[in-house]
């Protein structure tokens, strides 16, 4: 197993302020994504190669994830649930790019995720008010003011492994309000460990649909900053 790394408790915002700039989010992706500096490639254990492997059961058939472009400490792992959230909890840790899906017996799966850049993260509680497959993608009308070339999905864009929502996407709601942030996939691999979305967060394909078929509705969130 890939060496933890430990959680740190953080403080995070909650109510209003945990609301603010709710329409800026967009979930595509709005900076350039760092290119991984030159290195050498180490042998890729072979239960990573079948984790992150080809899905050709799926509606659009998913390839092979490019793990090899990312740090192997966001390779999907079961470690010890350092969040101190109870079972069946959703923890983003924004600053160390991880998610946490809490587990019984004191642990707890963790994904690398990519996360929204300064000025578009949302923090605090919420719950997981729902799920979808394959989602439409609508971007907000202030995105498509600061990105024209996104006029076209003014009103969605179909589901496909271009769509920036990608197989799955979990919504985020505070109470009864969509707080417009969702946790979905992302078929970019150099973007997991950055921050370069528009306030979503985002996890390789191959992994939200393993958190997807993990979380039940209604499941809490918190989400530190």
């Amino acid at each position: 197993m890939i060496d933890t790394t430990l959680l740190r408790r953080r403080s995070f915002m909650l109510g209003a302020t945990s609301l603010a700039g709710l329409t800026l989010a967009g979930c595509a992706t709005t900076a350039p994504v760092p290119k991984p500096t030159p290195q050498a490639t180490p042998a890729i254990p072979p239960e990573y190669l079948a984790m992150y492997g080809p899905i050709p059961s799926e509606r659009f058939p998913i390839p092979a994830a490019q793990i090899e472009l990312i740090d192997p400490i966001y390779w999907r792992q079961e470690v010890t649930n350092t969040t101190g959230e109870a079972p069946g909890t959703v923890v983003v840790d924004t600053p160390n790019r991880f998610l946490f899906w809490t587990l019984q017996d004191g642990r707890a799966m963790r994904y690398g995720v990519g996360i929204g850049r300064e000025g578009f993260a949302w923090g605090g509680r919420g719950h997981i008010a729902y799920g979808k497959e394959w989602p439409t993608w609508t971007p907000p009308s202030e995105m498509i003011d600061r990105q024209p070339e996104l006029e076209p999905y003014r009103h969605g864009m179909e589901p496909g492994l271009e769509n920036p929502l990608g197989p799955r996407a979990l919504y985020i709601h505070q109470g009864s309000q969509d707080t417009l942030y969702r946790l979905h996939g992302n078929m970019d691999a150099r973007s997991i460990g950055q921050a370069v979305s528009s306030g979503c967060v985002r996890l390789l394909f191959q992994d939200v649909i393993d958190l997807y078929d993990r979380v039940t509705w209604g499941a809490p969130i918190v989400v530190i900053q």
